[in-house]
């Protein structure tokens, strides 16, 4: 379960737009906006702090104890959206959402599976398909589980594996369809015969594409025709 609560130092911003965003990454200042009831608020976090606040035990589910500088009041929050720089992976823009302690949110968690190469059908050469690597759930913010480990080490040769079958966890309601929503199959792998006649197959299918009769033909005396950048070809006078 979560069940950790991180206080979290803020300032103000009260200059906005990118150059000022831009500056205050340079200084190891991540930019945010701490929404509440009716309200936005535009602030800044140490970088730091922020990505110690979200490596601990509860992950991005971490209830955040969110102090603006100047005030005594704390503000519990959760991430509702984050932005990684692609190259370096820091965070460049977080947005925080006040929450009520006492009343449940949505949340997705990731799905893990353990027991992967103890399954039978594995064993056989089977091979494991994690079609969904996260749920939807709701549950109190102290309940919000990090993430869910599903056991799947009894799975046999072309077994598969739905939400329903996933043990509950006290507190946390699964949103999504326990019925349809798959987890995890185990199948065969394709025989090399029944994959060179695929190949064949699909090279049969390939060549058998042919021009369609009564094509188009370049129109006479040079006339223009639209071309890819979209600009209209000339018509004749």
């Amino acid at each position: 379960m979560a069940g950790e609560r991180y206080r979290l130092q803020v300032t103000e911003r009260l200059l906005l737009g990118s150059p000022e965003s831009r500056r205050l990454r340079k200084q190891g200042v991540v930019p945010g906006v701490l929404y509440g009831t009716g309200s936005a608020r535009p602030i800044a976090i140490s970088e730091r702090d922020l990505r110690a606040a979200l490596t601990g035990a509860s992950g991005l589910h971490a209830v955040l104890d969110v102090v603006v500088e100047g005030q005594s009041a704390a503000h519990p929050s959760i991430v509702k959206e984050y932005q990684r720089d692609p190259i370096r992976g820091h965070v460049r823009h977080v947005d925080l959402q006040e929450v009520r302690l006492d009343q449940p949110i949505h949340a997705a968690i990731q799905v893990h599976l353990i027991g992967v190469e103890d399954a039978p059908g594995v064993r056989e050469g089977g091979v494991m398909s994690q079609p969904t690597t996260e749920i939807n759930v709701e549950a109190l913010p102290m309940e919000v589980p990090e993430s869910i480990e599903v056991d799947v080490s009894g799975m046999e040769m072309g077994d598969t594996l739905r939400l329903e079958s996933v043990t509950a966890i006290e507190g946390v309601t699964f949103l999504d369809d326990p019925h349809e929503l798959v987890i995890a199959t185990i199948t065969a792998p394709m025989r090399e015969e029944d994959l060179e006649a695929a190949i064949d197959e699909l090279a049969g299918d390939e060549g058998d594409e042919q021009a369609p009769e009564g094509a188009a033909e370049e129109p006479e005396g040079g006339e223009a025709v639209s071309g890819d950048d979209g600009e209209p070809g000339t018509t004749p006078g």
